[in-house]
Order: C-alpha cells, then structure tokens, then sequence
C-alpha cells in the first residue's frame, strides 16, 4: 500500500486550501527555476529513467514521447497542448485534480513545455467540466500574478504562457487530432497520421498532446528524482497511479496507488469491499468503458496495470476506471448501453465506425430483449472484427472491444436468454 508521504496528489479530496499558497506549503512550486536550470536534456533523460507511461489509456512512455519534439526550433513555434478532455465512461480522475490540486499541473505543464521548447500550452477542458475550468482558470491567474507563469516564468528564464479552452463536450476530442482540430476552431474529427503532431501539430507546428494526471506528475517526478517513481510498480509498469472506482464497492472513490496493486488489496483497502461480498462480484471493466470486461471470479487476483490485464487478460488498464458490477447487472443491458454511447459519439468519418456502431448497438438491442438469433453472436464477433483496427481512430477499437468481452465472457447468458425468450407458449 502507498505511504502518505509518496503520494503525489495531496489534496486530491479538496480538504485542504487549493489555492497558490496552500499549493507551496504542500511542497509545490518548490525550486522550479532549478529544475529547469538543469537543461531539457536532463529533464527528458530523467522522465525516460522514471518509466512513466501515459496515463491518459494507451500507456505511451512519456519521455519517449517528449523526445520527438524537434531540438532546434525551424522557425515554428512548439506547443504542449494538455488533453482534459476526460469523457471516458467511468473515468474521473483528472477532474480531481483540476479541481482539488491545479497547480501540480499549471507547473508540469512549465516544466513540461520548457523540455519540449515550447513558449505556449493550451489545457483542452471537456465541455462539461464547469466548475473545473473555474477552479483552474483560478489556478492560472494566481500562477501569472506570482510570476510562476508569464515573462521570465518562475525566474527561470523561460518565457511561458498558458491558455484553458473549453471544449464543447464531444468524447471524440479526446483523441489527440481531434482535439488539435477542435483547437483550431475546427469540427472535432481525427486526422490521418503521418505527419504526427510532433511533426506537424496545432496550426501545423510541432506539438504534443499530454493527458493531465501525466503532466501533472511531472514535478514531484524531478524533485524526487527518475528512480524514486520507478521504485513503485512491476518492470515496465512504473509509478504511482489515480485509479477511480465505481459501481458495485461498498465506498467509490478516487485513490492514488502504486502501479501493480492487486485488484483484491485496492478493493479491500479503498473501497469497503465488494458490495454483497466477493462471490457476488460478476464482472468488472478495468479500464475506463472501452476495455473488455473481465469475469469477476478472474479478477480478484488481478494485477493493475497495463501488462498483465492486457496479456493475461485479455482487457486492459486505460485510465484505470474500474467500474464493479455485481450479480444483480444485466451484463447484456450494461455492454448495450456502452454500445448506445459509441454510437452516438462516433464522429463519422470513417465508414466501418460511422456504419458498425449502429449496426452493433442495434443487434445488441435485440440481444437484450433475447430477440435475436443464436447465429448473430457469431456475426456480431464478426461485425466487430470488421470495426476494429480498420478506423483513424481508436474509437472503432473501444465500441468493439467491450462487445467482444461481453461474447467472450458471457456468451453463456446471451444464449440462455434468447433459448428462455423461443420457449413456446404451452397451449391451454
């Protein structure tokens, strides 16, 4: 179990001041200019060392991500874009941080795009997230105030500005080129790649796109130092992590942990246990809603974190949203809905997203009411084989991947109810 004093969000609950002056006295902003005094080099070397993937779902390693930034500037300027767009099903963990904690990532977002060479960085916030967006545009008019952002931000030398745009609340925008369009004034829909945004970004300059909780780690990862973060966690799975857990536990909540706590201990510890005890857990969605689910009796000595949920099995770590179902959910009616969602945020630019996600949410609609046909489950496997990796973007992946759990783990229930639904009708 984590220590207090590793953990890196100290006010993720908001019981403490979250202003600029209780952020200092948590240790905040606490020799920025010497950081960075180290030189960008040194900062990528040590994000490389920490071995922090993304925590935004694909799990990138950060530092490698960073290094692809251009070394010398061709005349364009480079941008860090921040993608709080957090509109995954069940995930609610960069919203805590902006509201809670803001400036463990007004500062990351300095450090961050001082390695990268760039003199600007724009937060993309979700639609929805109002109160977040006040608290963090709050966060950045003090930091300007306090000179920790602006001319010489911070008295490192560094010229830093830091813009908050506020989405329109698409999911779609969470993808990274999406988001970029969207920047631009423009429809949010996904571009082709190549050219990667560290190639040709926003307003065609090079650009990265980082998720909150990742920029937001940034700092106390440098204070610390590279190898007091790899200490946590399995080879390859480093860290600290905000898992966020819903559903069926006796106490949801958001919580920082190592990387590699089992599935049982982050239950037991945070959450008050499994609502109705552990044989009646029945399935859990580890990742945010557009990973498989996992039966639950497979789950209880699961390991979170992205290489064994995804190659023992078979689903993934994403944000870390854990949604807990228990016996009393209709797993057909919960993956149906999960469907109904992709569908409706499909942007519609490629054929087999913009086509398949209706076509499944439909057959899933029959599958609920036990309508359909038992050949269908086959052709809906299909249907979803089509749909995946044939997309831009990852959301064909995440409208099929929970469907493909759901015949995988539950393809027993699915047939019982439409075998229950053609019992004929005894005569009188």
């Amino acid at each position: 179990m984590l220590a207090d004093q590793d953990r890196i969000f100290t006010n993720l609950y908001g019981m403490h001041d979250r202003t600029l002056k209780g952020a200092q006295a948590r240790g905040h902003w606490d020799g920025t200019a010497a950081i960075i005094k180290k030189g960008r080099d040194w900062i990528v070397d040590e994000m490389k060392a920490s071995g922090l993937r993304g925590r935004g779902g694909a799990g990138f390693p950060t530092g490698l991500k960073w290094s692809f930034m251009p070394k010398e500037s061709d005349g364009r300027p480079a941008y860090l874009v921040v993608n709080a767009d957090e509109s995954e099903p069940g995930t609610c963990k960069d919203r805590e941080i902006m509201r809670h904690d803001p400036h463990t990532l007004i500062e990351g977002c300095l450090i961050a795009s001082f390695a990268m060479n760039a003199n600007a960085c724009y937060i993309y916030i979700r639609g929805e997230y109002i109160r977040e967006k006040e608290a963090l545009q709050n966060a950045i008019d003090e930091a300007y105030e306090a000179g920790l952002v602006g001319k010489n931000a911070a008295k490192s030398g560094w010229d830093f500005d830091i813009y908050l745009a506020h989405g329109a609340g698409a999911y779609i925008c969470g993808e990274e080129t999406a988001l970029i369009e969207s920047l631009e004034g423009k429809k949010g829909m996904p571009r082709m790649k190549p050219p990667f945004p560290a190639g040709a970004g926003l307003y065609g300059c090079p650009t990265t796109v980082n998720n909150v909780e990742s920029i937001a780690v940034v700092p106390t990862i440098l204070r610390r130092g590279g190898d007091w973060f790899k200490g946590f966690g399995r080879e390859n799975n480093h860290g600290t992590k905000l898992f966020a857990i819903s559903g069926h536990v006796n106490q949801p909540c958001v919580v920082e942990e190592a990387m590699s706590i089992t599935f049982e201990e982050l239950i037991e510890k945070h959450c008050g246990g499994i609502r109705g005890g552990w044989g009646n857990l029945k399935a859990v969605i580890p990742g945010g809603s557009s990973v498989p689910c996992v039966r639950g009796e497979h789950m209880k000595d699961a390991i979170m974190d992205f290489d064994y949920l995804r190659s023992d099995l078979g689903s993934g770590l994403g944000t870390a949203a854990v949604i807990v179902m228990d016996n009393s959910t209709d797993i057909i009616k919960a993956i149906w809905r999960l469907a109904k969602f992709y569908k409706h945020e499909s942007c519609g630019q490629c054929t087999p997203c913009r086509e398949g996600t209706g076509w499944m949410m439909r057959v899933m609609d029959r599958l609920v009411k036990g309508e359909a046909e038992p050949e269908e489950i086959d052709m809906l496997w299909d249907v979803t084989k089509q749909v995946e990796g044939h997309t831009i973007c990852a959301l064909g992946d995440a409208a099929a991947w929970p469907i493909q759990g759901l015949i995988r783990n539950f393809r027993d229930e699915i047939e019982d109810r439409i075998k229950h639904k053609r019992i004929p009708v005894a005569a009188e």
